[in-house]
């Protein structure tokens, strides 16, 4: 194992977030898991930490039928076992509760939306804010059925204040449905109004990325083809599918993870500087490397493709079933719960350089990292020594579940004779700043109500991506598919992984050496 050499650590006071501006949360589909496990908890420590005002309103709207007092005591419950919330105060909740009201109705239906226009009408009586922020906390198949409906209610725009959308992924399946949903949105909204988020881009390190890169001399010079021998990007879960056996089978890895998450990581890994750290410059420069990749044709995805689905195995010293034996999967199942792709981006910083990324549940550890691999030095120095190798350095961008950065480099063992190991600097930002980062949906949710676009996805970067992974999917619905399953659970995923990355040279960096702070 490396040697750790611990980053300087140093007390920070607490930042005060900045406030947001008074609105209506209308959170369609609020009885669903997504409201109670992350919405009103992160809307709960956004009003704790003084960011809301007192006209700051949430309407929950769902199918299943609950008075508003019914619908507090469930919020309730989810915001007080949440374990981004810290401690629970029982009179902060007290306080936030009352501006809680629930509306039940089938969002397929316009009667629904007529109950939620007369809501806002009362709130705003009484003296709500007139600003509305819609929240689709929804299955994608309902997503057209909400616009709609907000659109028949006239609830898209108003003479006074402002409204705004929330989507959730997927943004369609393949390029087509893509497409069509952006033209489904754009029929009711104008780009300005539509925030589709990405959880992934308000975690701590992933917005510390371009600071890492772009604001440090000693790493922004070798950030290339001429240092960079190549770059993984990792995204493993020791969970499988849970509940979501009906959304899974419809989606599998590489749909639920690199069309999206992982995508967004490769892209602020490899983006050029932009000029300003705003909406538009962000955007644009991500949608750059996402047009250039290179488009596989089907031969290519066959040698630069890898599908895996989980078998039985143990995870944390308990047996846990294959994935064909979960619920609501069916017992043939050739849906992939991994996925590993080499990627090229053709331009003048990266051509050369592989960028793999790979996804996949049920693995050894949980780990969600960016590892850049630097080209090994010329070894000439140290021919005549004991040891006349020096493991290349590399820098580690770790996302989760501990955040932080791990740089290694090669350093003299004591003693006397000329012995090389390699030591890691590793820098935590809970022990090193000492205080508690917003969670990912607080960061996103405040930046929609202040109107910051920054971490959210343009439409044509929505296609750009699918326009990566179309091709592979519509491939290996020609291709024959791998004899599933093709690893145990609790393993490191398919051998094939491994050889994907062996036949030029390189290798994955194992689940567990993935450091903790």
């Amino acid at each position: 194992m490396p040697a750790i050499v611990q980053a300087t650590t140093f007390p920070v006071a607490a930042s005060a977030l900045p406030r947001a501006e008074p609105c209506v949360v209308v959170i369609l589909g609020a009885s669903g898991d997504l409201t109670q496990r992350k919405l009103v908890p992160a809307l709960f420590r956004l009003a704790c930490a003084g960011c809301m005002s007192r006209e700051f309103s949430v309407i929950g709207v769902g199918r299943t039928r609950m008075t508003d007092a019914e619908f507090r005591a469930r919020m309730k419950e989810g915001a007080s076992a949440s374990r981004e919330i810290g401690a629970f105060s029982e009179a902060e909740w007290s306080d936030f509760e009352g501006r809680l009201q629930y509306v039940v109705g089938a969002l397929d239906e316009n009667d629904t939306y007529e109950r939620i226009a007369a809501a806002l009408q009362s709130l705003h009586a009484s003296g709500a804010s007139s600003n509305r922020l819609f929240y689709c906390a929804t299955p994608p198949s309902l997503v057209t059925a909400v616009l709609r409906g907000l659109a028949a209610a006239h609830l898209e725009s108003q003479d006074s204040g402002w409204s705004r959308i929330v989507i959730e992924k997927p943004f369609g399946h393949d390029l087509e449905s893509a497409r069509a949903l952006n033209e489904a949105v754009a029929a009711v909204f104008d780009e300005e109004q539509v925030y589709r988020i990405d959880h992934y881009l308000g975690k701590e390190t992933v917005r510390n990325i371009l600071v890492f890169r772009f604001g440090n001399a000693l790493f922004e010079p070798v950030w290339n083809r001429n240092y960079v021998d190549y770059v993984e990007i990792t995204a493993a879960e020791t969970v499988g599918i849970g509940g979501r056996a009906g959304y899974y089978e419809q989606a599998g890895a590489l749909r639920d993870m690199v069309a999206n998450h992982l995508l967004q990581l490769l892209a602020l890994t490899a983006m050029e500087p932009p000029a300003a750290f705003d909406a538009d410059s962000l955007r644009e420069h991500k949608r750059q490397v996402w047009q250039s990749i290179r488009r596989m044709a089907p031969h290519e995805v066959a040698a630069c493709t890898v599908r895996g689905q989980y078998g039985r195995g143990a995870i944390d010293g308990s047996d846990v079933p294959g994935y064909r034996e979960e619920k609501g999967v069916r017992p043939d199942s050739g849906v992939e719960t991994y996925v590993a792709v080499e990627l090229r981006i053709e331009n003048w910083r990266w051509a050369g350089v592989p960028f793999y990324v790979r996804a996949g549940k049920r693995l050894g550890r949980a780990v969600t990292e960016i590892a850049l691999h630097f080209r090994p030095t010329p070894q000439a120095l140290f021919s005549g020594t004991h040891q006349d190798t020096i493991e290349p350095n590399t820098i580690v961008l770790r996302i989760q579940p501990d955040e932080g950065i791990v740089v290694s480099f090669g350093a003299k063992l004591p003693g006397t004779h000329m012995r090389v190991g390699t030591v890691n600097m590793d820098f935590c930002y809970s022990s090193a700043f000492g205080v508690r980062s917003p969670a990912a949906y607080e960061t996103l949710l405040l930046d929609v109500m202040r109107g910051d676009a920054t971490l959210f996805v343009r439409r044509d970067g929505i296609e750009a991506q699918w326009s990566i992974i179309t091709p592979i999917e519509d491939a290996w619905a020609g291709q024959e598919r791998p004899d599933f399953p093709n690893y145990a659970s609790g393993t490191e995923g398919p051998a094939a992984a491994d050889a994907l990355l062996a036949r030029n040279g390189h290798r994955w960096r194992p689940l567990a050496s993935a450091s903790s702070c």
